[in-house]
């Protein structure tokens, strides 16, 4: 049977919370074993989107000003406050297989990717519904109970690697999560906690008292335990203690150093900046103005900041909390719509040839949308 490798980390700082799983998939090799982590941090964070202009989603100064750290992931989806509440689960599996290779003692993942997070979703529902909690898996990449979301799901390739992260929600701080967004108004803000309060939940929502101090500890111990078990069962492996290695540690330390730094939070906003932003439309000089718009897809927000040149796209930056594969995917997508026609037809042709070139997978976001979204920040 195969075998996957347990890395259960129990509680660690912020930063090591988001670079263990980054860690073990740069430390890859051919002969690393597929690895399951758990992990949970020892004090609440602020963790953003790949593809996200942190300025742009995150109120900075209030975070700065009540020591959150604001940590960007190589992962999409979107901003989201973290703490001890939840348990983080991640896996982190070699590259270069499919669910139809056969002879392989390490895990064949879905090359599709939605059917990726669908398998991924399938142990933490199973997990929930032991609990007699009514969950299931709402695609795209969401686990839901009763029409309110009791979880995300986030997926990348780092290195070798293929990785899906997501967590086990027993509590969530829906006042801070609203706080920490950054949003037009407070009556906005406001608005954020109504949908929040309204349309997410937890265990300990679900189950009155759960998550009171006396007996939790072995509670929460016996939900990873049935996670593990659902886990095993939904991957047809056996999963089993390890180690931490001495290269992951060395990835981890390097990691650390790089995810705190200013240089790779700002990395998003920096190139908007170089665009300009223009929410209205601002006008450079004759024929050359800067755009911005926003434009919902089913597999996330898109936000666009453009440099219009007469009737052409002169320069374009994509964020988001959208999934995208590979990892230079958004780049090749800007890369490819400078120049092109600003014209509905053009984008969309221009940009689903860069989408077949690449490879690019974007569950609910498709060529047709990122068109539609220049387009909107120039109208």
């Amino acid at each position: 049977m195969k075998r996957i490798r347990l890395l259960d980390l129990g509680v660690v700082k912020p930063i090591r919370s988001q670079t263990v799983y980054h860690a073990v998939a740069y430390a890859m090799t051919e002969t690393t074993t597929d690895t399951v982590i758990l992990v949970r941090p020892d004090a609440p964070y602020v963790s953003i989107g790949y593809h996200q202009d942190a300025e742009q989603e995150v109120d900075l100064a209030y975070c700065r000003a009540h020591g959150l750290s604001v940590i960007r992931r190589e992962v999409g989806g979107g901003a989201v406050y973290l703490d001890g509440g939840q348990v983080f689960v991640q896996w982190v599996f070699g590259r270069g297989r499919s669910a139809g290779d056969a002879g392989t003692t390490r895990v064949a993942l879905p090359a599709d990717l939605t059917q990726r997070f669908a398998l991924f979703a399938r142990p933490l529902v199973e997990t929930y519904q032991s609990l007699s909690i009514p969950a299931y898996f709402r695609p795209v990449n969401d686990i839901h109970v009763n029409g309110r979301k009791i979880g995300g799901t986030g997926a990348a390739q780092i290195g070798e690697a293929e990785v899906l992260v997501g967590s086990l929600m027993f509590t969530f701080d829906k006042m801070t999560m609203a706080r920490v967004l950054k949003v037009s108004s407070e009556k906005m803000r406001d608005k954020v906690f109504q949908g929040l309060e309204q349309y997410m939940t937890t265990i300990a929502e679900q189950i009155p008292g759960f998550c009171q101090e006396s007996g939790f500890e072995t509670r929460r111990q016996a939900v990873l335990t049935a996670y593990l078990e659902r886990c095993a069962a939904a991957l047809g492996a056996v999963i089993v203690p390890g180690a931490w290695s001495d290269a992951e540690e060395a990835a981890a330390t390097t990691l650390d150093a790089r995810f705190a730094s200013e240089e790779w939070l700002l990395a998003r906003t920096r190139h908007v900046a170089q665009i300009g932003r223009g929410r209205q439309g601002v006008k450079i000089h004759a024929g050359v103005r800067v755009v911005e718009g926003a434009y919902k897809a089913p597999g996330g927000l898109i936000r666009v900041s453009a440099r219009l040149r007469e009737d052409r796209v002169d320069d374009v930056s994509i964020t988001g909390d959208f999934t995208m594969f590979p990892a230079g995917a958004v780049a090749a997508l800007e890369a490819g719509a400078a120049g092109l026609k600003y014209a509905r037809p053009t984008l969309i042709a221009g940009l689903s040839q860069i989408y077949r070139e690449s490879a690019i997978q974007s569950p609910g976001v498709t060529a047709e949308d990122l068109a539609e979204a220049i387009m909107l920040a120039g109208q």
